[in-house]
């Protein structure tokens, strides 16, 4: 998420940040973006009973601030289908592997028991499937022999940043209803979700 903010800062992209929302009260993210003027948001998914009551709220939060663009930035949560499909093809997630490769958690443990060579993480649309939807960008890392471990370049390193900012610098032009580069910015919006998936 600081990555996105921070590029879109420096590259001085025709788009606007709107809003960080996030469901856990102390996500590190609210802090930071708070720090750049960036509009905050809680909501704190242990208050609801289920899936679709959180969904419906946090729907409720994202759209008053009418982005064109959601990105899920540290977001575990399995969404509800009602919730990709509002937001269908202009949802993007980040996630640690070279899809189709390594869907799901712990996907670097993954890559290093089943013993590939290379490994990475990928940009998606997120699609009612787990971490199937189209691919828009990957960047990839190698894996050497004997490795107990694998980093994958972050938000918080130069190169780490500049590779997950690709896709967002490709689409930061288009508005909601697909029109050309030379139509006026919309509002990008940054999702900073930091919650356990099994919580």
């Amino acid at each position: 998420m600081e990555a996105i903010v921070r590029a879109c800062s420096r590259e001085r992209w025709p788009a606007e940040v709107a809003a960080v929302i996030a469901s856990r009260p102390d996500a590190p993210g609210l802090a930071f973006a708070a720090s750049q003027g960036i509009a905050t948001v809680v909501v704190d998914h242990r208050q609801f009973p289920d899936r679709e009551t959180f969904d419906a709220a946090l729907a409720r939060e994202i759209d008053r601030f009418s982005p064109d663009l959601l990105a899920l930035a540290g977001f575990m949560r399995v969404l509800t289908p009602g919730f990709v499909d509002r937001y269908a093809g202009r949802m993007l997630n980040v996630h640690p592997s070279l899809l189709p490769g390594f869907a799901g958690l712990k996907t670097h443990q993954q890559a290093l028991d089943a013993g590939v060579r290379v490994h990475g993480a990928s940009v998606h649309f997120v699609t009612s499937q787990l971490d199937h939807g189209p691919i828009v960008v990957q960047s990839a890392v190698p894996v050497r022999p004997n490795m107990s471990s694998i980093r994958v370049p972050c938000a918080g390193s130069s190169k780490g940043a500049s590779r997950s900012t690709a896709c967002a610098s490709r689409l930061r032009r288009r508005s909601r209803n697909g029109s050309s580069p030379t139509t006026p910015p919309g509002r990008a919006y940054e999702a900073a979700w930091f919650s356990d998936w099994t919580n």
